[in-house]
């Protein structure tokens, strides 16, 4: 039951989107909370997913779980350790919404909808106000809290305004184009480059999908040109096969491993004939395609413009405390999910940054308050 709200606090969250309704969800019954957003509430979580959000992922221990975010992970260890997995898939019960675990580890709601998930958040916010207006100033003289929840991809310079260093925001998640041209719409599965693993997907302009998503993330500052190496076939044993299917051609024997079109496209860029039989292929051009194979080595140009939801960057970490997420510059500011200069990889781990940093705002501010 809300407090009279003439005895209470007033809080304003700057940002309706996941991070700013989370927050608010925990101070309506203890504050006069108004969220302001110059669009709809929650209209970024539509999209995630794919359409069917994925809240979170199913990693229990909170540095393990902190391990996903290429930024952020040390600031997070206090975070999460407040509020992780378990209290997220707890939330969503307590308003309506039952999960499941794919076999990935992706949480995902049983409806399968971002749009039911909007929908029940919004209906838990009961004792909240929401007023369409773009912020360009913080207003202390009329409220006591001031939560910003305006994401990755807004102006921040309202906050630079008042002394906050941000880190400059660019693309994280996102494809990206490469000098080489390859066979697009071709998918290649279980590719490694370093740590990392994933799929890949070859587009028009160059490489996307789960693992390059991952690349992206982690080279998110580095100059352009670089260069990556992908691992297509790992520890595969080229000269058994070639032995064992000798009267095969080796267009046909290298297609049991990796898409056909990428098998004409490795040794058309070798010069090696794409009928010639396993027989035929010496010990140099062996070891010509198990270098491709297992080390191809590309030179990125630049991010694919337009597809990238995320961003890395933000306001400075060192300028949060990572226990409150309460400015250290300015008291009584506080601050949660992407506009902070953390990001996670794909997988639910940015949505669980905006609900883990919003709980503990709003939990610090709740302390002030008393309750």
């Amino acid at each position: 039951m809300a407090q009279e709200l003439n005895s209470i606090s007033k809080v304003a969250i700057v940002g309706a989107g996941p991070a700013g309704c989370m927050c608010a969800y925990f101070l309506q019954d203890y504050a006069d909370v108004i969220i302001f957003d110059y669009a709809s509430p929650l209209r970024t979580l539509l999209p995630t997913g794919g359409g069917r959000c994925n809240l979170a992922y199913a990693e229990y221990d909170f540095k393990s779980l902190a391990e996903n975010y290429p930024r952020g992970e040390k600031f997070l260890y206090s975070v999460l350790s407040r509020f992780a997995t378990k209290d997220t898939i707890d939330f969503f019960e307590d308003i309506g919404i039952k999960t499941y675990v794919q076999d990935d580890l992706r949480i995902f709601p049983v409806s399968n909808s971002a749009s039911d998930v909007r929908n029940k958040i919004l209906s838990s916010l009961k004792h909240v106000r929401f007023k369409k207006e773009l912020v360009e100033t913080l207003d202390f003289d009329n409220f006591d809290y001031i939560v910003v929840a305006t994401g990755g991809h807004s102006s921040y310079k309202f906050l630079k305004d008042i002394g906050h260093n941000i880190v400059s925001p660019l693309p994280s998640l996102t494809g990206l184009v490469t000098e080489e041209k390859f066979p697009p719409g071709v998918c290649i599965k279980n590719v490694k480059c370093s740590a990392l693993s994933g799929d890949i997907l070859f587009t028009h302009e160059g490489i996307s999908g789960p693992l390059i998503y991952k690349i992206s993330s982690v080279n998110a500052r580095c100059e352009f040109p670089y260069y990556i190496n992908l691992d297509f076939c790992g520890d595969l044993n080229l000269q058994e096969m070639l032995n064992k299917n000798s009267h095969k051609s080796v267009k046909n024997l290298l297609s049991e491993f990796i898409p056909k079109s990428f098998a004409e496209h490795i040794l058309k860029k070798l010069g090696i004939e794409l009928d010639l039989k396993s027989h035929q292929i010496n010990g140099e051009k062996r070891d010509k395609i198990l270098s491709l194979l297992t080390n191809y080595r590309i030179r990125v140009e630049g991010v694919s413009r337009g597809g990238e939801v995320v961003t890395c960057g933000g306001v400075d970490l060192k300028e949060i405390n990572s226990k409150t997420m309460e400015s250290k510059i300015v008291p009584n500011l506080y601050f949660c999910g992407e506009v902070i200069d953390v990001d996670g990889f794909c997988g639910g781990f940015n949505l669980q940054n905006c609900w883990s940093t919003a709980y503990v705002a709003a939990n610090s501010i709740l302390k002030k308050l008393g309750v």
